[in-house]
């Protein structure tokens, strides 16, 4: 099911009277993931036509029955659309509700709707508080920290995720104007001010003695960065006019920022290029350390949301390096659930780990050869989502100082760990233990031998808490195996609920 809203006013598609909403004014529309949708779901038929043209990755095109249609893949987002209107991609629904998403009313529809956009403003919002905070990286989850330090407080009401993007802008824009530089400039005026430029005034001045070529340094607001802010702020101008939350502080932004300049069509085909001359020229600037770090924290956003607007398709969280851009700057969030929700659910169950013990130490991805050759040489590699080892225990001092603490890290880190869990995250729903797929099985117990961990996770998302860990047996292939059958890791498959933003906890899952 389709919805199409304004605000308060929720519009269904299959309703021929609320095919063309009145009026320019921006709507939401709001579909999910792996749904399909063709002309007829949309208020304007050449948003869908334009979305066939683009070729955006997320989208699988088939033509079926005679009509074309559109396939959301693995992704969450917004893309802009040319009629104005906001194209909001939410995760695949799960069973919370025994009731069909058919035979929902409007209300419990919104209502549902809601429940999905706070959780996902709460998983991106942990994302870019990791940035900060996490002794350690996640992997392609680097463009998000930029908004670590003004990320607005997620609302009792959940927005729509175009305006949680525009409000997460607008917090770091509030908060930062524009840097003013002194900049060396070349004039040919008829007073002499600065410095004169001989050569230049004999070549162009010998006719016009009354004129002077003059180099000066002049406070100016035309920094790289500056400017670069500027274009990302034009890029939200049309959703700020049509937004009633946010018109009012849009203005006063634009008014603010009217003398800075946007970068032109040319710089735009060298967005990399313009942001790391940006970056350096703003690192040299005599602003105080918490202002010179907020600049920097507004800037690779606004080049975020450039470089995600100049992508014709995402594949992952992080947009592809790309030298192709499209005609005309439309924004465009898209990323990619599977690796959102894994790294989510491993910030999650390595904070929890951290509860229940300090020992407890995670590591996020690590890539480690699996298989050789008999010449040594790499067959295979594995890289589970989140590994799980134990410090030996601390006999110093609890008032070490932060160095030693890392030194003593990094001592562990190079030498060899026992590992007491291995997990695996997976954006898929699982219906009961039988529904786990033979692939998925097999690479957990794979990940179990092959780190020798006492405990196997499988982790998979559900809604709610009735849901509880199910520990998995391995039974011996025959019975004359069963004596001679070494101890096998436990097996666990574990419900993460997306609503809470933890695992459904069992007694049995920390030794």
């Amino acid at each position: 099911m389709t919805v199409l809203h304004n605000d308060s006013n929720l519009y269904t598609a299959g309703n021929p009277e609320l095919r063309r909403p009145a009026g320019s004014q921006t709507g939401i529309m709001t579909v999910f993931e792996h749904q399909r949708l063709t002309a007829r779901d949309f208020a304007y038929v050449t948003d869908f036509e334009w979305l066939l043209a683009q070729e955006f990755a997320v989208f699988g095109i088939k033509r079926k029955r005679g009509q074309w249609q559109l396939q959301v893949g693995h992704y969450i987002g917004i893309v802009h659309l040319p009629s104005g209107m906001v194209l909001e991609i939410l995760p695949k629904r799960m069973a919370a509700t025994n009731i069909p998403p058919q035979r929902q009313s409007p209300s419990e529809q919104q209502s549902a709707i809601s429940r999905t956009r706070l959780w996902v403003q709460r998983m991106l919002a942990d994302l870019i508080a990791s940035n900060d905070s996490s002794p350690q990286t996640l992997p392609n989850s680097k463009h998000l920290r930029q908004f670590g330090r003004h990320a607005a407080p997620l609302p009792i009401n959940a927005l729509p995720l175009s305006d949680w993007l525009i409000q997460q802008f607008l917090q770091g824009l509030t908060q930062h104007s524009p840097t003013k530089h002194y900049q060396t400039q070349i004039d040919n005026q008829t007073s002499l001010q600065g410095r004169l430029v001989i050569k230049e005034q004999l070549q162009r001045n010998l006719l016009q003695p009354h004129k002077f070529v003059c180099e000066r340094s002049v406070l100016s607001q035309e920094m790289l960065a500056n400017r670069l802010i500027k274009s990302a702020l034009e890029q939200l101008g049309p959703l700020l006019q049509t937004s009633v939350r946010f018109r009012r502080i849009g203005a006063q932004l634009s008014t603010t920022w009217q003398r800075v300049s946007a970068l032109h069509a040319h710089e735009l085909t060298q967005l990399v290029t313009v942001y790391q001359q940006a970056k350096r020229q703003l690192a040299m600037q005599p602003l105080r350390v918490a202002a010179v770090q907020g600049a920097q924290q507004l800037l690779e956003m606004a080049y975020w949301l450039l470089r995600q607007s100049s992508v014709a398709g995402a594949t992952g969280i992080a947009p592809p390096v790309t030298t192709q851009r499209p005609p005309s700057l439309r924004l465009c969030l898209l990323l990619d659930m599977n690796q959102a929700f894994e790294q989510w659910a491993s910030l999650r169950i390595a904070a929890l780990f951290r509860r229940v013990s300090t020992r407890y130490q995670p590591l996020f991805q690590a890539q480690r050869v699996w298989l050789n050759d008999e010449e040594g040489r790499a067959c295979l590699s594995i890289r589970p989502d989140l590994l799980i080892y134990q410090t030996p225990p601390d006999n110093d001092n609890d008032n070490d100082n932060s160095t030693h603490t890392h030194h003593k890290a990094k001592t562990v880190t190079n030498t060899a760990r026992c590992y007491s869990h291995v997990i695996d995250i997976k954006w898929k729903a699982l219906a009961n233990a039988a529904a786990i797929s033979p692939s998925d099985a097999y690479q957990l117990a794979s990940y179990a031998q092959a780190y020798q961990a006492p405990q196997a996770w499988l982790v998979y998302p559900v809604q709610d808490d009735t849901r509880q860990p199910t520990r998995l047996h391995q039974l011996p292939i025959t019975e004359a195996l069963a004596s001679k059958v070494p101890d096998h890791a436990t097996l666990w498959l574990i419900p993460f609920n997306v609503n809470t933003g933890t695992i459904n906890k069992g007694s049995d899952l920390f030794p």
